[in-house]
């Protein structure tokens, strides 16, 4: 392992139904645009119990979980990702078609 993995430590993978994403734009009222891996534009939003642990702004890569229902359009943010996981995710191909927002 080189140097820059070991500060890191462990970055958290996708899981589940879990998807990439990179932020747009804030939407206002507590909602962002988020631009996936899967190809969907959502309205995403930070639960309630996460709204103060995680801080967003433009051009992060978040972890987002779509809802159950209308999953293509909406989701959850559950993980913001720091600039040098970012560059990991990067390094270990996970962004695919959204490292070009970058």
């Amino acid at each position: 392992m080189s140097e820059e993995e070991e500060s890191i430590g462990r970055v958290r993978e996708p899981s589940g139904d879990e998807v990439l994403g990179i932020v747009l734009r804030k939407e206002g009222g507590g909602k962002y645009r988020v631009y996936c891996t899967d190809g969907n534009k959502r309205i995403c939003r930070i639960p309630g119990a996460k709204k103060r642990s995680i801080w967003v702004k433009r051009d992060s890569v978040v972890l987002v979980n779509p809802w159950d229902i209308q999953g293509d359009e909406k989701g959850d943010i559950v993980y913001s990702y720091s600039q040098a996981e970012t560059e990991w995710l990067e390094d270990n191909d996970y962004l695919g078609e959204i490292s070009e927002f970058l």
